[in-house]
């Protein structure tokens, strides 16, 4: 089911991605870095699809719906350090800083920050070619928020 969006996203030189193909990879970043201290946790899924409604318009069973889908992408996608290059390459910089934003919304959904959280998002931030300093700013109108 993915792997036209799969192949695209890993083109040497992938083009615009479509509105939904955009979506699909975008959340499925917010999946993997929920899922990466091991502990996939209601209150992380829970903030994925309150971060789809608000990035798309989407009701409540719509978010639930592509974070679904979103979910398998993230299974099947590869390295994060492909994904996320090639989204760099396809995804305008004030795009990725709000992603880097509902990134962080993620890591602190449930009250706990990890090593392994914050060094993904420190990976994710630089192949997303997001500055430090705004993904600090990010994270702190998250917290703030």
């Amino acid at each position: 089911m993915f792997q036209d969006l799969l192949r695209r996203l890993t083109a040497p030189e992938p083009a615009q991605l479509p509105e939904l193909d955009c979506r699909l990879a975008l959340g499925a970043l917010l999946v993997r870095i929920a899922r990466t201290d091991g502990d996939y946790a209601d209150v992380e899924i829970a903030q994925i699809d309150k971060a789809l409604m608000a990035r798309y318009d989407l009701s409540p069973f719509e978010a639930a719906a592509l974070r679904k889908e979103c979910e398998a992408l993230e299974a099947e996608a590869p390295d994060t350090v492909r994904f996320t290059r090639a989204i760099k390459d396809t995804v305008s910089y004030d795009n990725r800083v709000s992603v880097i934003e509902a990134l962080w919304s993620v890591v602190m959904a449930d009250g706990v920050r990890d090593d392994e959280e914050d060094s993904m998002m420190r990976m994710t931030a630089s192949l997303l070619g997001v500055s430090d300093q705004d993904s600090h700013r990010a994270r702190l109108k998250v917290s703030a928020g």
